[in-house]
């Protein structure tokens, strides 16, 4: 087997001729209509709606945290979720807007500041949704006569990834969070609120790498999503790469072959072998599109050992795993094929 596109040794590449390689397919694995949701992350989900508190949702990375904001937004009618990528230098107010300081000190310098403070304030992902909560007439203050707003509406906040932030940043953001408002020095320290009835929906994620403060903690709906099962994992799989064939008699066959086959090194590579980095359930699909791409549907490369060590790259994320994962495919394959 070798891949169709890349060798490492021609020569020297055709002349006016330009590889044709396939797009990006994620478009298709995060498709929110392809999200699988368990009853008991719908039931965390439904309860945080019902009580109006941000959901807490944590898990190893890949298990498909950040993309349940998406399947939320689409199953009930809303826009994609505002979201926040939360980094190490975060600090409250980055949640909910940016002032440039730095372009409003040049400009008070040059004296060419004349709109005041509102063009120098970004809003960013909270911000934006208390904003998009009220209507255009009781927000004047916080966005100009000129400035398009297409409210009142309901939004979902994504908070990406918390545990990221600095150690303060989750008590910081507690009474911002819990009340939904925000105060705003740069505006004559006025602030900003959404009415209850269109109050953002909040959805946070963390990798579990830090501990959250209890205080926080108190104020969300909690949910871990665990590692699926073999079955569970499967019909992730069949969700979500619509490609895979699983119709009847010997393409059926086929399919539950290479499907079922690349489940149980999946979970060999986790459980037997002591990876530092286990793949999860985000590598598994990105690999099984690599596999379903380059296999030939009477011979898939999950037969092949040195087809299938070829394909590792899009699993495996460690060079240490890496080893540990060639050696596992040559000594797993000759028992699966006994």
């Amino acid at each position: 087997m070798k891949f169709p596109y890349f060798t490492g040794e021609r020569t020297k590449p055709e002349k006016n001729v330009s590889t044709q390689l396939p797009g990006s397919r994620l478009d298709i694995q995060n498709k929110p209509e392809h999200y699988k949701t368990s009853k008991r992350l719908a039931d965390a989900v439904n309860v945080a709606l019902l009580l109006g508190q941000p959901l807490l949702v944590t898990g190893e990375p890949g298990t498909g945290k950040t993309q349940l904001s998406y399947r939320v937004a689409w199953e009930l009618g809303f826009n994609p979720p505002l979201k926040f990528e939360t980094k190490s230098t975060s600090v409250a107010k980055d949640l909910f807007y940016y002032y440039d300081y730095l372009s409003r000190f040049h400009a008070t310098q040059s004296h060419s500041c004349t709109t005041g403070a509102l063009e120098y304030i970004t809003y960013n992902a909270l911000g934006k949704a208390l904003l998009l909560a009220n209507k255009k007439e009781d927000v004047l203050d916080f966005i100009g006569e000129q400035s398009s707003h297409d409210g009142p509406k309901r939004s979902i906040v994504l908070i990406d990834e918390i545990d990221k932030a600095p150690r303060d940043f989750p008590n910081d953001i507690l009474n911002e969070i819990e009340n939904m408002y925000v105060r705003i020095p740069e505006l004559q320290n006025k602030s900003l609120t959404a009415p209850k009835d269109m109050s953002p929906i909040v959805i946070i994620t963390s990798n579990s790498e830090k501990h959250l403060p209890d205080a926080f903690m108190r104020r969300c709906v909690y949910y871990h999503i665990p590692f699926p099962d073999k079955d569970r994992l499967k019909a992730i799989a069949i969700k979500r790469l619509k490609e895979i064939p699983m119709q009847t008699g010997a393409s059926r066959k086929r399919s539950d072959h290479f499907l079922n086959d690349a489940i149980e090194l999946l979970f060999h590579f986790r459980d037997e072998t002591g990876m530092k980095k286990k793949p999860a359930t985000g590598e598994l699909l990105v690999w099984l599109q690599t596999l379903m791409q380059i296999s030939g549907a009477d011979n898939p490369i999950i037969d092949d050992s040195e087809a299938l060590i070829s394909s590792l790259s899009a699993l495996i994320k460690t060079k240490d795993d890496l080893n540990i994962a060639e050696g596992t495919v040559n000594q797993w394959q000759p028992k699966r094929l006994k």
